[in-house]
């Protein structure tokens, strides 16, 4: 094994380590999709914090489309996921911009669907999730970046619960990345 494939294991290990720690926890719970789970993550105290975010944004930059000009996902928990891979991209001498789409559009000033630098049209763009459940909010993301006229046509995720995402994103012709499933956990 090279030392690139053995500093990828490591950082998968330490960010594997820190969401059992920090993001999962067991019991009865209602997911944001409706549905009733066992099994519930919450991956804000790993992506608000400066080593986890770190972590994050290599490995995403990792697995992402080296195509792709800017990184997109829906307002909150993208947020920081496409700040931390934009800044760790520009440590890297990468030019990756970073677009937030809100989940209201705003009915003042511009009224701006999406947030951050206006990019040509047919930009490739790569959307960001912390957790794939159903698909619902990264399918809303792909959606407003379709209606703005930029490509997409992968999401990168923190975690995969195996819950229809992966399938509900092929039929938008989109592949799903996940550094992690819920198998990982349990």
């Amino acid at each position: 094994m090279n030392n690139s494939q053995e500093n990828l294991n490591l950082n998968k290990a330490k960010l594997l380590k820190q969401l059992i720690d920090k993001s999962y926890k067991k019991g009865n719970f209602i997911l944001a999709s409706g549905k009733e789970s066992n099994h519930y993550f919450n991956c804000k105290p790993v992506s608000l914090n400066g080593e986890g975010l770190k972590l994050i944004s290599n490995l995403f930059l990792d697995l992402m489309d080296s195509r792709s000009k800017a990184v997109a996902g829906l307002t909150l928990g993208a947020d920081p996921l496409v700040s931390g891979v934009i800044v760790t991209a520009a440590s890297k001498e990468l030019n990756l911009d970073a677009l937030i789409i809100r989940k209201e559009i705003k009915n003042y000033g511009t009224m701006a669907g999406i947030e951050g630098p206006i990019l040509r049209e047919g930009t490739l763009v790569t959307v960001l999730e912390d957790v794939v459940t159903t698909a619902g909010s990264a399918i809303k993301a792909i959606k407003k970046l379709r209606e703005n006229k930029y490509l997409v046509n992968e999401v990168l995720s923190i975690i995969d619960r195996q819950e229809g995402g992966y399938e509900a994103l092929q039929e938008e012709n989109i592949k799903l990345k996940s550094l992690f499933s819920i198998k990982d956990f349990i």
